[in-house]
């Protein structure tokens, strides 16, 4: 089996749809958590807002960072035995990781959707919330750039239809 990566914009839905595909059966890791469990989280509340605003120290920490979670990745795929295994991966692109996988999937939302998530859920402002959206590419290149692309646009239950039509795609990619 290729080596699988999900990409996608802050809140388009890729830990729900994570959620989603552990349910049916696939192994997923996510590079977020693998970065939680390097960052305390502390530090990471402290330091949040000032590397978003700030793109030299955002790359001071990545450079640090990157290389302990590539090689979790690594690791987990080593391991992964032929089954579908995903690893979920925001900054896929940005990384410029995208040569180690044989498949890309995207999770894609409308930044007024991605705004109102991340204000709703996470608590963040207006302001907060875009400084994070101009971090990174915009989800829409990601799409362009992506294998497979879920517009999660609607419901749950639709994020749910869509992670089952992905996994048959995954394993028809499997089978030949």
């Amino acid at each position: 089996m290729k080596r699988i990566a999900l990409t996608g914009g802050i809140a388009c839905g890729k830990s729900l749809l994570a959620k989603y595909l552990v349910a049916l059966g696939v192994k997923v890791i996510d590079a977020d958590d693998i970065v939680h469990e390097l960052v305390p989280e502390p530090e990471r509340r402290r330091i949040a807002d000032e590397i978003f605003r700030d793109p030299a120290k955002r790359r001071e920490l990545e450079a640090r960072v990157h290389p302990l979670v590539r090689n979790r990745l690594e690791a987990f795929s080593a391991a992964s035995n032929g089954e579908i295994a995903v690893e979920i991966i925001p900054l896929l692109f940005e990384c410029h990781w995208e040569a180690d996988y044989g498949i890309i999937l995207c999770v894609s939302s409308p930044r007024s959707i991605q705004i109102g998530r991340m204000i709703s859920t996470r608590g963040y402002t207006k302001e907060q919330a875009e400084a994070r959206l101009a971090a990174q590419l915009p989800v829409e290149e990601k799409a362009a750039r992506s294998d497979y692309v879920i517009v999660n646009d609607g419901s749950a239950e639709h994020l749910m239809d869509e992670a089952k039509k992905l996994v048959e795609w995954l394993k028809g990619r499997n089978d030949g």
